[in-house]
């Protein structure tokens, strides 16, 4: 028997969520016989749920098409240094530095995913961080206006011999801020289909000059449309956050968005959630909760998905009026810090541990 013969044979295992051999798809490493076992890597460029379903596949195959040998695949996890070309003659050159990608996501509108996305930025920069954020929300960029960003206009580096101009992020509170609304005017509604959407979001992340960052946030758009797959399947995210309310019509779509990323064919780690609007305190009884939309709801919905409930952001008056005067309540000290620095240290230690 030659290693070429078990090359073949694993080349007949399909990975399911690719629709590819394991073997056209660069997943098989040194492979070897010793004595009367048969060794290989088994590499994974992120954590794979389907991992444990493969390996008992490629067992079972190569047990029946081998007998007499043992099968000993070594699972190994390590991205690729390959750059992937995604559209618009853009790769992922500008993400080289970025040790980090997470995703801020929910279900349905209105439930303070920016300003959770915002001041998340604002919290880990606080901790040390080296922080970006893509506003990916191009029919409703708001984080101009959430950071006092809204007159500003990012430069454009003009490359030479032909390469690709890069736009300069807006930096300001220690983050790097890049969004549509830079770009189109105040008021102007963008009327774009999916496929314009798509592609200007990607040039919003892959056409930009990051540098060096621990942490990229995304803002994405609400829902689970076209635009958030197209974006969550191609870009190389270290996982999502998923904001709700307590509402009981808000976590009914909480479903739909911890769905999307679990799909087989997005199959993207989710850190958590995030209940926004938790309870309402009033500035001159800082010590009272009064749970306008429901208690606790989105830790009974984390713990039904197995997933952690990051923290809980109160509502308190100084959130809305900081967001419109364009200073992140991260910013400042009391109780909506606290809670968005518990955040901030939750998604790190979340991130560091997959």
């Amino acid at each position: 028997m030659r290693t070429e013969d078990i090359i073949s044979a694993l080349s007949e295992i399909i990975h399911p969520a690719k629709d590819k051999d394991i073997v056209s798809l660069g997943m098989v490493e040194d492979v070897r016989i010793d004595g009367d076992m048969i060794r290989f890597n088994l590499v994974f460029p992120s954590p794979d749920a389907m991992a444990s379903e493969l390996k008992k596949e490629i067992s079972g195959v190569l047990s029946e098409k081998f007998p007499g040998y043992k099968i000993r695949p070594v699972e190994i996890v390590k991205k690729s240094e390959a750059k992937k070309s995604i559209g618009l003659n853009l790769d992922e050159a500008q993400l080289a530095q970025v040790d980090n990608i997470i995703a801020i996501a929910s279900g349905k509108g209105g439930v303070g995913k920016s300003t959770v996305a915002v001041n998340l930025a604002v919290a880990l920069a606080k901790m040390g961080y080296k922080v970006g954020l893509a506003d990916a929300d191009v029919y409703g960029p708001s984080v101009p206006k959430m950071t006092g960003t809204e007159n500003e206009v990012p430069d454009v580096e003009v490359a030479e011999d032909g390469g690709t101009d890069l736009i300069v992020p807006v930096e300001k509170f220690g983050v790097k801020w890049m969004s549509i609304g830079y770009f189109a005017p105040a008021g102007q509604a963008l009327i774009w289909r999916g496929p314009m959407a798509c592609n200007a979001l990607k040039q919003m992340i892959l056409q930009v000059k990051w540098g060096k960052l621990d942490y990229l946030l995304i803002d994405l758009p609400p829902g689970t449309g076209d635009i958030h797959i197209s974006l969550v399947h191609d870009m190389p995210l270290t996982g999502a956050v998923v904001v709700s309310t307590p509402q009981a019509v808000a976590l009914a779509d909480v479903e739909k968005g911890v769905d999307m990323f679990r799909n087989k064919d997005i199959n993207k780690p989710i850190l958590g959630l995030v209940e926004n609007m938790s309870w309402f305190t009033p500035a001159e009884l800082p010590e009272n909760r009064y749970y306008i939309f429901g208690k606790d709801g989105c830790k009974a919905m984390a713990e039904k998905f197995g997933l952690p409930l990051l923290a809980q952001i109160p509502i308190v008056q100084g959130i809305r009026e900081s967001g419109d005067e364009g200073v992140p309540s991260a910013l400042e000290d009391g109780p909506v810090s606290d809670a968005f620095a518990s955040l901030a240290k939750a998604v790190a230690e979340r991130s560091a541990s997959l």
